[in-house]
């Protein structure tokens, strides 16, 4: 089951510069793991070493908002990744 992916520029420098991949998963869980075992550091970036999202990262899967990585996937379902800016 393959789910596409669109990541933001914050996480490019893990994804060779890509912004829209494509991924394995049941669950955003799955579909994180996956991205990782591809693209080696992504999903610590958006996931803390407690397994919990950080705070700054919010996950739309179809554009509505998915909170827990036990969410489930379709095929074909797209997962935005979005990630907060901060500066002043």
């Amino acid at each position: 089951m393959s789910v596409r992916v669109v990541v933001p520029g914050q996480l490019f420098s893990y994804t060779d510069g890509q912004s829209r991949l494509v991924a394995e998963g049941t669950t955003l869980g799955a579909v994180l793991d996956d991205l990782d075992r591809r693209h080696p550091g992504v999903r610590f970036r958006v996931i803390d070493e407690h397994g919990a999202i950080r705070p700054h990262v919010r996950f739309f899967i179809n554009r509505q908002p998915a909170v827990a990585l036990s969410h489930p996937l379709a095929d074909g379902d797209e997962l935005l990744v979005v990630g907060a800016l901060s500066g002043g």
